[in-house]
């Protein structure tokens, strides 16, 4: 077969600045191939997408139901707007992913309200929770109904399954329900070496957003109901806001290729390890603070504005505070410890200059 297709890029070529920048782990690319040929029915009703929800029951039980979207923020904005009234707000940290890097699509798209929580590490508990959970007969004031966490944390910090368990006790006894946002859902279980399902509806989480771009999908994840009484209309919602593939069977074998066996798991152990690595090269620059533990594929690290400015014409990677000289690398599937050892070596040229 022909293409007159060509590489424009060096795959050669590894950063630190997100997950995001890898490509699709090839036993992805050939789970899409082998979905592939002939026809199938349309919009879900395909398959791949039946077979999908056994694979999801294996991971969350079964009741758990499995609505696949294109993204991490459709999936954040259907499921938060499946759990709440027009009325309605979210309790979240401030760093969460929803209120910073959504560009304001869970209170423009949504129509909810995000009521914001200032935390140390990223992590809720139910005392800061109380800081906003208040006010349910105050016409005034958006009422709050869901608990918003991210697992692991924007600032790469691990809830325990006892953690979330607390929260979501406290959340219930207040009628409000819960939302997981499982960007690096993966990546949380591998450090914590666990069964997702110990830290989501074991513990009484109630809808997840299922990431897989972050651990070696092409494109695509799934808000997955694991209590079917906290939502309402989540077809109809996932087609109103736009989430709705036609060709779902080529997002439901992405994730039935990460899910089936332990691929998923491969691929987030090995995005930790290599961040352990990192962040055991780094402790010995002098000079560089890292700025939370490091739990799962993240770094956090304060060094001189300069420094990072230099080292970025030699990596990417972004900053996360800029005035304080914060910064965030990222490892993914397919980070190498070639690649590891080359960034430590010109991050200590760089600090020496």
């Amino acid at each position: 077969m022909r293409t007159d297709a060509r590489r424009h890029h060096d795959p050669q070529v590894r950063g630190f600045a997100s997950d995001n920048y890898a490509g699709a782990h090839p036993e992805v690319l050939a789970a899409i191939a082998l979905a592939n040929g002939g026809h199938q029915v349309a919009y879900g009703e395909d398959d791949y997408t039946g077979h999908l929800q056994r694979v999801m029951h294996s991971h969350f039980g079964p009741t758990a139901e499995a609505f696949p979207v294109f993204n991490g923020t459709g999936a954040n904005v259907v499921a938060l707007q499946a759990l709440t009234d027009r009325w309605g707000a979210v309790i979240c940290a401030d760093s969460a992913h929803i209120n910073v890097d959504e560009g304001g699509a869970p209170e423009r798209v949504g129509g909810l309200k995000l009521l914001t929580v200032p935390t140390p590490d990223g992590k809720l508990t139910p005392e800061l929770i109380d800081q906003q959970a208040y006010g349910w007969d105050d016409e005034h004031r958006a009422m709050p109904q869901v608990v918003s966490i991210t697992q692991n944390t924007e600032l790469g910090t691990v809830y325990t399954p006892d953690e979330i368990r607390a929260i979501c006790d406290h959340a219930h006894e207040r009628g409000m329900k819960v939302h997981l946002d499982g960007a690096r859902i993966a990546n949380a279980a591998a450090s914590l070496d666990v069964p997702m399902r110990t830290f989501t509806n074991t513990v009484g989480v109630d809808v997840l957003s299922f990431g897989g771009t972050k651990n070696g999908a092409l494109f695509g994840e799934a808000v997955v109901v694991l209590n079917p009484d906290a939502v309402r209309a989540m077809k109809h919602l996932r087609k109103l806001s736009m989430q709705l593939a036609s060709k779902m069977r080529f997002v439901s074998v992405q994730l039935e290729a990460l899910l089936a066996k332990d691929l998923w798991l491969r691929n987030a152990r090995h995005a930790n390890a290599m961040a352990q690595r990192l962040a055991e090269g780094v402790r010995a620059v002098d000079g560089v603070e890292i700025l939370h533990p490091v739990q799962a594929n993240a770094v956090f690290a304060r060094l001189p504005h300069a420094v990072s400015e230099r080292l970025q014409k030699r990596f990417r990677f972004y900053f996360w505070d800029e005035t304080a000289g914060d910064v965030r690398w990222m490892c993914s599937f397919d980070t190498r410890e070639d690649d590891v050892d080359a960034f430590l070596q010109a991050l200590k040229e760089e600090m020496a200059r």
